[in-house]
């Protein structure tokens, strides 16, 4: 299968004050694709995905997001966030961010609310096809409770479940959006050795249904496991980008980021 672009991020630079977050950097995901964003604390990845999801304005640079099934590409740039969502971009954050006295159910039908076209009136008179609309919200948030391992867990509130499936919850609301591009901050952050492999799985899983994933994530043993190309960044410019393979014979990125030998 061809691979078509869906992220095309070039010369996104990012100023705080006198201080250079991001410093023209170009970025590319195609369709089918996981991509990896790794590099040292104060790299400016989270700032990366911060502007492109519209909670920083960028200093410069274009952003483009491209439907690969009718070959539409949007500006990102200047959205709000909940706009960047509707345009198919999902993420999720470093420190969970769930609705802990809602259900898990509950938790992924909110992520349909930007594919949601009853709206108020909707709500207040309670139409054929509002009634339509809230089945069919029901039904595909359990589907992908069940894509992701969670359906048993349905009913129970969110901040009750494990740690690990507490970041599969927020990874099934981001699915909920269907977006074009998952993003994953740290997905495996705080997460013991059975969680992490666990959560590889998933990721594999996800990927092989079609969907495309740039992932922020310091455990070097699941990036290269996962990723079909990895970008390195330092100082919030691009040093290297490549395969797990030559990512992983760089000398200057054994050196700086993955230490003298890699365990992978």
């Amino acid at each position: 299968m061809t691979k078509q672009p869906i992220l095309n991020v070039h010369g996104l630079t990012m100023d705080f004050g006198g201080i250079r977050a991001l410093n023209s950097l170009d970025l590319e995901v195609n369709s089918g694709e996981i991509v990896a964003l790794i590099g040292p604390n104060g790299a400016g990845k989270t700032t990366f995905f911060n502007c492109i999801t519209g909670i920083y304005k960028p200093t410069a640079g274009d952003i483009w997001l491209t439907n690969p099934k009718t070959t539409k590409k949007n500006s990102l740039k200047g959205l709000k966030p909940n706009q960047v969502t509707e345009k198919g971009l999902a993420r999720t954050f470093q420190n969970i961010r769930l609705f802990p006295k809602m259900t898990v159910l509950e938790n992924v039908m909110i992520g349909r609310h930007c594919r949601t076209k009853a709206f108020i009136f909707g709500a207040i008179f309670r139409n054929a096809a509002t009634r339509r609309e809230e089945q069919s919200i029901l039904e595909i948030s359990y589907a992908i409770l069940e894509k992701v391992g969670l359906e048993r867990f349905a009913d129970e509130f969110a901040d009750n479940l494990p740690y690990g499936d507490q970041r599969r919850l927020e990874i099934a609301r981001a699915l909920a959006t269907e977006p074009l591009l998952l993003l994953l901050d740290e997905p495996a952050a705080g997460m013991n050795p059975q969680e992490t492999a666990a959560l590889d799985q998933l990721i594999k899983q996800i990927s092989r249904e079609g969907q495309a994933i740039l992932l922020i994530e310091h455990d070097m043993k699941l990036v290269m496991s996962l990723s079909d190309q990895i970008f390195v960044m330092d100082y919030g410019k691009k040093i290297a980008q490549g395969t797990p393979t030559e990512i992983r014979e760089n000398p200057a990125v054994i050196k700086a980021y993955l230490g003298e030998e890699v365990d992978a």
